[in-house]
């Protein structure tokens, strides 16, 4: 009975946010795939040459990690996560919703600082953010439930600059929100990962913040407890040197094969 109502739940999830960024619709054969926002430009490309090679389709839906974690445990109708945290993919998989044996990293990243375009690169101390910041907010991912945040406070931190920021945030649902806040010029700085100012023109990376002051990095990708055999062929794809020549030409490190 809960299997089931799980699975209304997840329709009626699916149907009030929508699919977003779709691609391969025309395909009698496709796959499903809930990723976080992060990623959007690395798996549109990933995800057109899996179709061209394969003949399936993929259907992205993109969001913040915390948000499409939840759908996925109400039972979203999707056939693969992919999480900006392991943390996130131990709470899908506590909850039954992934299939434990095809959890696999598939990428990694890290952690800068940006402003405008125009802007002069910036030292990571508190006086000189202060002075860029200039009485404005610090653009960053929501800290509490967004993986970008809570790398993002660790890293404020460990390089002493938390006082200095706590009360001047603009948490933002998604990291790549963030990202545009500081494109459009409504915030002067803003900590996003690498590959997103690797996407962004409008913006510079003024610092970079060091592996040591957050925790790794890394994106995991399973498949979930209903998904078919296409979401195998996707997961192995995605760990395979074609796919991870495109996670690194997109700004991210890649981890397989």
């Amino acid at each position: 009975m809960y299997r089931f109502a799980r699975r209304v739940l997840g329709v009626i999830v699916a149907a009030v946010i929508g699919i977003g960024a779709m691609t391969g619709e025309a395909f009698a054969d496709r796959i499903t795939v809930f990723a976080a926002a992060s990623m959007t430009d690395a798996l549109k490309r990933i995800g057109a040459a899996y179709t061209d090679k394969s003949g399936t389709g993929v259907v992205f839906s993109f969001a913040g990690t915390g948000a499409l974690a939840r759908q996925i445990e109400a039972g979203a109708p999707a056939d693969v996560f992919i999480s900006a945290d392991e943390a996130w993919m131990a709470y899908v998989e506590k909850a039954g919703a992934v299939k434990p044996e095809s959890i696999r990293p598939i990428a990694a990243n890290s952690l800068v600082l940006v402003g405008p375009a125009t802007a002069e690169p910036l030292a990571l101390e508190a006086e000189a953010l202060a002075g860029r910041l200039d009485g404005n907010r610090l653009a960053i991912a929501d800290t509490e439930t967004v993986p970008a945040g809570r790398y993002g406070k660790a890293a404020l931190q460990a390089t002493g600059l938390w006082d200095v920021v706590a009360d001047r945030l603009a948490p933002m649902d998604n990291v790549r929100v963030a990202l545009a806040s500081v494109a459009r010029g409504d915030t002067p700085l803003g900590v996003v990962y690498r590959s997103d100012a690797h996407v962004e023109p409008k913006v510079r990376i003024l610092a970079v913040f060091p592996a040591e002051s957050h925790p790794a990095i890394v994106y995991p990708a399973a498949a979930t407890t209903d998904a078919g055999d296409d979401a195998r062929g996707f997961l192995d794809f995605l760990t395979g040197s074609e796919a991870q020549a495109i996670f690194t030409d997109s700004g991210f490190t890649g981890v397989g094969g």
